[in-house]
């Protein structure tokens, strides 16, 4: 079993989270549709918004480009 993740990497991981609502709810996409358009599943999109698990750099990059961001500005 993985370690426990230091504070100071979970208030990274939630802070992404709250970034990546904001900016999908800015374009007016569901869960859904984002994970639809990024090719990813929902419960991906769902578990990085709640700041859940270390999301792979490749599924932020597919976020990014439907959000029309770049991936710096949902990281911390």
């Amino acid at each position: 079993m993985p370690a426990e993740q230091p504070q100071w990497i979970r208030d990274a991981l939630i802070g992404l989270g709250d970034r990546l609502r904001v900016a999908r709810l800015q374009e007016n996409l569901t869960q859904e549709r984002l994970a639809e358009l990024a090719e990813i599943d929902r419960s991906t999109v769902q578990r990085i918004e709640h700041g859940i698990g270390d999301p792979k750099f490749s599924h932020l990059l597919r976020i990014a480009k439907v959000l029309r961001v770049p991936v710096k500005s949902l990281l911390p």
